[in-house]
């Protein structure tokens, strides 16, 4: 199974929000994938194609986007290019760090079984209570 990372979802107060914004990314980009920066390229880069970047939101893991590809960017950084639809999983419970931390399969949260709508429309402060309570 690849590797998956982790990332803080800066900015965001909500899985829609989350899912909105790497939607639109991907739909400005020539080929249809969203392009995020990072300052360099991972060890385990070859590990990761196939897995997946976890989104952190309010200190929970809350959905998840395919790692298609590493690219060199043209100012010198990288390029994680990731498929723009976010898939939701189930919240899991992850502190809050910087840039990204590698994620082993077994680690990894599973896929919501649910509607998206179901856990796009929670606030990220509930959704984090909820999960606590072991409600979601």
């Amino acid at each position: 199974m690849p590797l998956s990372m982790t990332k803080i979802a800066f900015g965001c107060d909500s899985f829609r929000y989350l899912a909105d914004r790497i939607a639109l990314r991907g739909r400005e980009a020539a080929d249809g994938r969203m392009r995020m920066t990072t300052r360099y390229r991972p060890k385990r880069w070859q590990e990761m194609i196939g897995g997946s970047l976890y989104w952190i939101l309010a200190h929970q893991i809350v959905g998840r986007s395919e790692i298609v590809a590493f690219e060199d960017a043209p100012d010198g950084r990288i390029y994680i290019v990731l498929d723009p639809r976010v898939i939701p999983v189930q919240p899991k419970p992850k502190r809050a760090h910087q840039g990204w931390r590698y994620l082993t399969p077994e680690n990894a949260p599973k896929d919501f079984d649910g509607e998206i709508d179901d856990i796009a429309a929670i606030p990220a402060n509930v959704l984090k209570e909820l999960s606590r309570l072991a409600l979601v």
